[in-house]
């Protein structure tokens, strides 16, 4: 498949799509970049009066995959808000479920997937929501956490390097894009790699990021890039990618662990070493460029997956780098 051919079906897929109804609900709510908590972020990050932030995050799922696959449903509801609280810098502190339900048999797998990974990741189930008389299956998790340095999805500047950081080991889950490396994990090395993330943060390695969510490393390099007012030109020779994968369905892949990083480029080495040690896979994929395109390239080859200076993505509006990290 050519470059121009990845980038057109990128561009067309509804998984990078969906992501504009963020732009609906930002608009209705009044929120731009400069709101409280700064939307556009993986989490929301308040001020604690004593140094640091509290962080809070959420996530609801698509009906058709809580239906499609409830016990994973369940575990992703705790993993990807640890994702989006360690995508921050931060630490998450406790976790709660709102579940949705015909009946408490069609409940169990769902409450099962998320007892299995709160166990797994250590971060406990406080308290929530429960609704056994639903017309159908449905699931939202909210997480709280903590941090002493933030990462920003606001601070990415051009000449920054692109950073992939995945843990390539795992399969694919059934009918959706989804990488579970997670399976057979010991629950110390899954606690590890996620603490990795605040680490980076407080020695002031990592400019800004954010986990690779729902739209894979093509759509979240394109909220990255909105937040902070940049783009990105992404080399597909570089990605780190597991053997077989198609490429196109790689870039718009939510894997279990999943960050794009903008770097100093003095600092990029180390970066990827951090995760190397932990046996995951890191590399510059690319670097932030002045303009506003998420461009694709592989040898000569160039296109364009999307502007959003031409289509705003999030439509967050002018914004201000105010978590910025200040490189010695």
């Amino acid at each position: 498949m050519t470059v121009a051919a990845i980038a057109a079906e990128l561009a067309a897929h509804p998984s990078i799509l969906g992501k504009l109804d963020i732009a609906g609900a930002t608009r209705a709510l009044g929120l731009s970049g400069n709101s409280t908590g700064q939307p556009g972020d993986d989490a929301a990050a308040l001020p604690r009066p004593e140094g640091g932030w509290d962080l809070f995050a959420a996530e609801a799922f698509i009906p058709a995959f809580v239906t499609d696959d409830p016990w994973f449903a369940g575990w992703c509801g705790v993993m990807v808000n640890l994702s989006d609280i360690a995508a921050m810098g931060g630490q998450a502190t406790a976790i709660t479920d709102m579940i949705w339900a015909p009946d408490a048999a069609s409940a169990a797998p769902v409450l099962e997937g998320l007892f299995a990974a709160s166990k797994a990741y250590g971060v406990p189930i406080v308290g929530g929501h429960t609704n056994l008389r639903a017309p159908s299956l449905n699931l939202s998790v909210a997480v709280t956490g903590r941090a002493r340095a933030l990462i920003s999805s606001f601070a990415a500047r051009p000449d920054d390097m692109l950073i992939a950081a995945v843990d390539l080991r795992g399969a694919w889950r059934p009918r959706f894009d989804n990488w579970f490396a997670a399976a057979d994990a010991p629950a110390s090395r899954l606690r590890g790699d996620l603490a990795l993330l605040p680490e980076l943060a407080e020695s002031g390695l990592v400019r800004a990021g954010k986990d690779i969510s729902q739209g894979g490393i093509a759509g979240t390099s394109l909220m990255l890039g909105e937040c902070s007012g940049c783009g990105f030109e992404i080399d597909l020779d570089r990605l780190p990618m597991p053997p077989g994968v198609d490429m196109a369905r790689w870039m718009r892949a939510f894997p279990s662990f999943g960050f794009l990083l903008s770097v100093h480029l003095s600092d990029a080495k180390e970066v990827c070493a951090r995760f190397a040690d932990r046996g995951l896979a890191a590399a510059v994929i690319g670097r932030a460029t002045a303009g506003s395109a998420i461009d694709l390239v592989q040898g000569d080859a160039r296109a364009t997956f999307w502007d959003w200076q031409q289509r705003p993505y999030l439509a967050l509006g002018p914004s201000q780098p105010v978590r910025e990290v200040h490189h010695a």
